[in-house]
């Protein structure tokens, strides 16, 4: 017969914890909103789609298939086509808002793709990276791969109201995770990370040492590990809760006040500015 030691060689290794970096972010957010999303089976009905949403769905994809095409067809005439090809229509207000949000959203690619090579092709677009430590199975798909250098860039787009600073990008979980992943898959050392603003035309960016990626994924950790030991999912109220997809079924979450899902992309005096 096997001795006990003999039966630990067989032993099966730990089960990992799989996850991403939005779904960490959703439980540190609000446990609850976490337990809809991810735990409960079936999920509970969510609320309209949120032209927000909806807006950088459709500018991402446009830029991930600019990408596609051959370089000599990297002009911004293509733009208009690419656009309305990945146009996503859902939780605008009326047809006049989003004609309007369509040509502020061409605007920016049209500038934005101004200061791009068309010759240069990225490491990788839209491009899912993964890793593993001790205890998770990490993975999460990147904007862009730029290489610098000797270097790997991770480029990430965005397209809120709100600006991006250095130090959204210094605390940004998501971004330091996506440079340790991409570092692991490329065998190449990644750094830097940046954040493009489309609607400016700012780019705020961190230089991470292994040091400062290293207390990330060790909060990404311990994050996994207080996932696992939860079982209440508490709701945790704030005013994020009116931009919930989950408002209307929890009973913390619905005393907030409601947002319509057009709010986020309508035009503000900040808006007027940048024009």
């Amino acid at each position: 017969m096997l001795g006990v030691e003999q039966l630990g060689l067989f032993a099966s290794p730990p089960r990992l914890f799989t996850c991403t970096p939005s779904k960490l972010g959703s439980y540190e957010d609000c446990p609850r909103r976490y337990r809809f999303t991810y735990v409960d089976r079936p999920a509970p009905p969510k609320g309209a789609p949120w032209a927000h949403n909806s807006l950088g769905a459709s500018v991402h994809t446009a830029l991930k298939n600019w990408y596609a095409l051959e370089p000599d067809r990297r002009r911004p005439e293509a733009l208009p086509t690419l656009l309305k090809a990945t146009w996503v229509r859902e939780g605008y207000k009326d047809d006049n808002q989003e004609r309007e949000v369509y040509r502020r959203a061409l605007g920016w690619l049209e500038s934005y793709v101004d200061t791009l090579d068309p010759q240069e092709d990225p490491v990788g677009v839209e491009r899912t990276v993964a890793a593993r430590t001790e205890t998770l199975a990490l993975s999460g798909r990147v904007d862009r791969i730029d290489q610098r250098g000797t270097e790997l860039v991770i480029v990430d787009y965005k397209t809120g109201r709100n600006g991006v600073s250095e130090d959204e990008a210094r605390g940004s979980r998501a971004l330091a995770l996506y440079a340790i992943a991409t570092s692991r898959v490329f065998r190449k050392p990644c750094h830097r990370v940046e954040l493009h603003h489309l609607p400016t035309g700012t780019v705020a960016a961190f230089e991470h040492t292994d040091a400062s990626l290293d207390r990330h994924l060790r909060r990404a950790e311990a994050t996994a590990a207080d996932i696992l030991a939860d079982s209440e999912f508490a709701a945790r109220p704030g005013p994020q809760c009116s931009w919930c997809d989950y408002r209307k079924v929890c009973p913390e979450g619905s005393s907030s006040p409601a947002r319509d899902s057009w709010a986020a992309v309508e035009r503000g005096p900040a808006d007027a500015v940048r024009d």
